[in-house]
């Protein structure tokens, strides 16, 4: 019945009997959709990836790149090229750099501590091998000016006190003069107040020296403790000056005067 009237449909509308039958046409135009479209062109992976064409007018795009349609978002995709190199994610506590190596963060604390410890491991912990003979060298030196002092003031010590006691028996004091010297033959009171003088000389020297060693002690820990914190500051070479001529009043007499106007920049 169907059929029948499917075939009189065709009849009305051509005028004449049809040339295929109503199931042909059917098959036929499935075959031509299966050929058109793929079996999963219909699916959501298929939709996804099937491009989509946006007037110019609407949404302006490089010539580079590509839209897409995924449940009517519209997706837009930059091409990655080889000239742009891929972000690398990291974590926060990663500790190598680029290069594969872990970089040189030294700690304050720590610099001051090692300071604090033996004069010159800061510098060391903060590679400013430079400075260790610096260090060492101060303090070898000022280790040998305070001894040298001390041996000194206590020579003369020695001496003041023999002159001044009433025992003939103690006479350091001669030791500071060739053994041909008689005693009766110098005077007395002069010994007194060279000794006395000298004395006091030594005593301040050896006294200078001491307050030297502190002072450099403090400054390594300071320098140590300064380094570590700079490690990381953006020293720039960039120095240079400007000058340029310029017109000014002179305060005195509020006359325009020729000038240079500079500005270093650092």
């Amino acid at each position: 019945m169907i059929k029948r009237k499917i075939k009189n449909i065709y009849v009305s509308l051509w005028g004449a009997k049809p040339l295929l039958r109503p199931a042909e046409c059917g098959v036929i135009a499935a075959l031509v959709m299966i050929l058109v479209f793929p079996l999963d062109y219909f699916t959501l992976p298929a939709r996804a990836q099937s491009p989509v064409e946006i007037p110019d007018d609407r949404q302006p795009l490089s010539p580079d790149s590509v839209v897409y349609a995924d449940a009517e978002v519209l997706v837009k995709a930059h091409e990655v090229t080889d000239s742009i190199p891929p972000t690398e994610v990291r974590a926060d506590d990663y500790p190598y750099g680029l290069d594969g190596k872990i970089p040189f963060n030294p700690s304050p604390q720590r610099a001051v501590w090692l300071s604090a410890l033996c004069p010159g491991m800061g510098q060391i912990y903060n590679r400013r091998y430079w400075k260790l003979p610096i260090v060492v060298g101060g303090f070898m030196g000022l280790g040998y000016a305070t001894n040298w002092n001390n041996n000194q003031y206590q020579d003369y010590v020695q001496g003041y006190r023999d002159l001044m006691d009433s025992d003939p028996n103690t006479k350091s004091y001669l030791d500071f003069f060739p053994p041909t010297v008689n005693e009766s033959d110098l005077d007395t009171e002069w010994l007194k107040r060279t000794f006395k003088s000298r004395r006091d000389y030594f005593r301040r020297n050896r006294d200078l020296c001491i307050i030297c060693l502190v002072a450099l002690y403090l400054v390594c820990m300071v320098d140590a403790y300064i380094d570590a914190s700079m490690a990381h500051f953006d020293i720039t070479p960039d120095l240079s000056l400007d000058m340029t001529p310029t017109l000014m009043i002179q305060p005195a007499n509020r006359k325009p005067a020729l000038g240079i106007n500079w500005a270093f920049t650092f």
